[in-house]
């Protein structure tokens, strides 16, 4: 991962990515961590990768093929792990079991948005009705999230990261930051500052002059009603703020941070993608909890963002194989990276 020419990599592993990267972004906080030219290769002409990253078009056409039944058989484990994580807690009863359960809330609030994240690029069903029904109803509105509000802002994000339409710049600004100030953000997401203030802009988008806005908050307030509901028919109603809106405002927000930073902190626009997403190498326990769904595979989903998170891993394999993608430009784990966002 370190550039033996550059001195500064003995001491900061981000020193050769930062190394020749956009300075010009300085003055908008962006560039910080953009890798040096240097690491870029081209990838082998006779494979199966373009020199833009892209797969050819008969592996795009392949892996482009969405797994509509599987897909469905991921929501339905999705909704029977999150009934086991609370049905279990209220049967155990016992502090460490509540405590593992808020805590395992996460994790389960994260897979909510990825899946509907997949939805939102209308990779989940084949069927576009089915696949806007479920990324709503059963996605996004449960875990406080409008659907079609963030497909809007998602795409405009893929069009061009760092564009002036970027929806998250501000998440990806100003990297790398200090040990201290890491610390505050991830404490105002642990406090659920973070969370409440979104919350209370949805809230507000109740009554906002735009249609669109206002079906969307109110689909959200319904959908949070008829769980509430589920909560009270079952005799326990004091799951819904424990175990449900709980765990959205400050567990999710802590790791929702720690993916988005992951993905995008400290780089800038360029029309090379490996200047614009960081590449990690995905253990076990940050697919667990982290990044599931091979959302974690964050380059191969930017190279193409029409291909269902169940054949990323084929992608990710052909761009390392091609040499696209270098050990050079991978960080080795998720600690590795988020130490050198937090390297300022």
């Amino acid at each position: 991962m370190r550039h033996r020419s550059d001195p500064r990599a003995r001491s900061d592993p981000g020193a050769a990515r930062r190394a020749g990267g956009a300075s010009g972004t300085a003055a908008t906080g962006l560039g910080g961590m953009v890798p040096s030219r240097s690491l870029l290769t081209a990838p082998d002409p006779g494979g199966s990768i373009l020199p833009n990253g892209r797969p050819v078009p008969e592996l795009r056409e392949r892996l482009r093929r969405i797994p509509s039944w599987r897909n469905a058989a991921s929501v339905v484990a999705l909704y029977a792990a999150t009934v086991g994580i609370l049905v279990g807690a209220v049967r155990l009863d016992h502090p460490v079991a509540w405590v593992v359960a808020f805590l395992g809330m996460g994790p389960v609030i994260a897979r909510f948005n990825i899946l509907m994240h997949e939805a939102a690029h209308r990779l989940l069903f084949s069927n576009r009705r089915c696949n806007d029904l479920v990324g709503r109803w059963l996605l996004g509105f449960p875990v406080l999230t409008p659907t079609d509000l963030y497909r809007r802002g998602h795409m405009a994000h893929h069009r061009e990261e760092f564009g002036p339409n970027e929806p998250d710049l501000a998440l990806y600004r100003g990297y790398p930051i200090t040990r201290a100030s890491m610390r505050r953000k991830l404490l105002r997401d642990a406090l659920g500052i973070t969370g409440w203030k979104l919350t209370r802009g949805l809230l507000r988008g109740l009554r906002s002059p735009h249609p669109e806005v206002r079906r969307q908050a109110r689909g959200i307030v319904v959908t949070q009603v008829v769980i509430l509901g589920c909560f009270v028919a079952a005799g326990h109603p004091w799951l819904y703020p424990l175990l449900w809106l709980g765990p959205q405002h400050t567990v999710w927000r802590v790791l929702n941070r720690l993916r988005g930073v992951a993905e995008h902190g400290g780089l800038a626009a360029s029309a090379d993608r490996r200047l614009t997403t960081h590449a990690v190498r995905q253990s076990w326990l940050a697919r667990a909890t982290i990044v599931p769904y091979h959302t974690g595979l964050h380059l191969a989903h930017h190279l193409d963002p029409g291909i269902p998170f169940r054949n990323l891993p084929a992608l990710h394999a052909e761009l390392r194989r091609s040499g696209y993608l270098t050990p050079a430009l991978e960080y080795p784990g998720y600690r590795a990276l988020w130490r050198a966002l937090a390297s300022g």
